[in-house]
């Protein structure tokens, strides 16, 4: 029992601060906060949600090593997607919601792993092995699928006629919803089953698969039933973390994007971890499922879930991004696809990623 409590104390933490969120101190998420309880409640919130992000991933990994690779990649992202979908839906559905929250939230998802994430990843193994080695036909898929949803979500909606500003008719955002989705299926069909070994490491796409992590104990029921567990209150949360980033963006008149990032650094932590450590071993294909595969999944989910709530709550929603990000968007798909065009990667390649992700943090707060 003692073990249990903690291992999972982030689990317990996340509960404890659930029920009072919701239960005694509800009152405190008004309409209006004092700067010392909105930090208090905000500190408590993230850190909370943080916690219970990195447990998810710990029981992700766990699963990583019993079923293999793709199958505990793609547990892992889509984990970590559900809060972030959780967190964006929350903020959507409040009473003084951006329009431009999904949109700015996929952008800085896209930017923080394809450019910080994989920069940073790059660089590292790059300097501990010189030269590492990854699947090229996992990565040509990913950004085959990947490039395609971000033109088509992020770009196509500020060319589009039906309305007078970057968004979508009611009959175009039901039609890339649906598009969205059955894209997203069908590569993780390819993913799981068909092509499998598109996504492990060279020289074992015959099963054998790499330990990438400790050994864990526990069977997949039991690691499965405690990641479920793990998001029931990290989705919760998010719901009250929201009236505390939408609260915090319109009284200090921060940048718009600044919600994005919040989320995405939240959720994309985690992760962020987890392709290092891979990096550090020298099993880059881990690595590059990892950030390929969060990017991918973010506008995947992402998309349909914001349309979603925009077709049925009649909520104002604008995906198309500006001409900056735009173009920050395209070198970043450009340079991803120079970078991953090989079966080889180095540190020059990580040093150029994480340029371009300076520049859009610059851009954020000196537009």
């Amino acid at each position: 029992m003692l073990r249990f409590l903690r291992s999972e104390y982030a689990l317990i933490v996340g509960f404890i601060i659930t029920g009072l969120a919701y239960g005694p101190f509800s009152g405190l998420f008004g309409e209006t906060f004092t700067g010392p309880v909105y930090t208090v409640l905000f500190v408590v919130l993230f850190t909370s949600m943080l916690l219970l992000s990195f447990s998810a991933v710990r029981h992700a990994d766990h699963l990583a090593e019993l079923l293999g690779e793709p199958y505990g990649t793609l547990i892992l992202t889509i984990a970590v997607i559900t809060i972030e979908v959780a967190l964006i839906s929350a903020i959507m559905l409040s009473g003084d919601a951006q329009p431009t929250l999904a949109r700015d939230t996929m952008m800085a998802v896209l930017m923080i792993v394809m450019n910080g994430v994989v920069g940073l990843v790059l660089l590292v193994g790059g300097f501990k092995h010189s030269e590492q080695e990854f699947n090229l036909r996992g990565a040509s898929a990913f950004l085959t699928v990947l490039v395609t949803l971000a033109t088509m979500t992020l770009i196509l909606p500020n060319f589009t006629v039906s309305t007078p500003d970057p968004s979508l008719s009611r009959i175009q955002a039901e039609w890339f919803a649906v598009i969205t989705i059955v894209l997203y299926v069908t590569f993780l069909a390819i993913q799981t089953s068909r092509h499998r070994s598109f996504f492990m490491q060279p020289g074992m796409e015959d099963g054998e698969d790499a330990h990438h992590g400790p050994p864990g104990g526990g069977s997949v029921s039991y690691h499965a039933v405690l990641l479920v567990l793990t998001l029931v209150p990290a989705v919760l949360l998010s719901k009250k973390l929201a009236v505390l980033v939408d609260f915090g963006i319109g009284t200090w008149s921060l940048p718009a994007a600044i919600g994005g990032i919040i989320i995405a650094a939240l959720v994309l932590a985690p992760e962020a971890l987890a392709a290092f450590h891979a990096a550090r071993q020298n099993y880059l294909q881990r690595a590059v499922n990892i950030c390929l595969g969060s990017a991918l999944a973010t506008i995947g989910l992402t998309v349909p879930a914001a349309l979603a709530i925009s077709i049925f709550f009649n909520k104002e929603i604008q995906l198309g991004i500006g001409n900056t990000d735009m173009t920050l968007l395209l070198l970043t798909m450009f340079v991803s696809a120079l970078t991953f065009g090989g079966t080889r990667t180095n540190m020059l390649q990580g040093a150029v990623h994480l340029v371009i992700f300076v520049v859009y943090i610059v851009l954020i707060f000196n537009p």
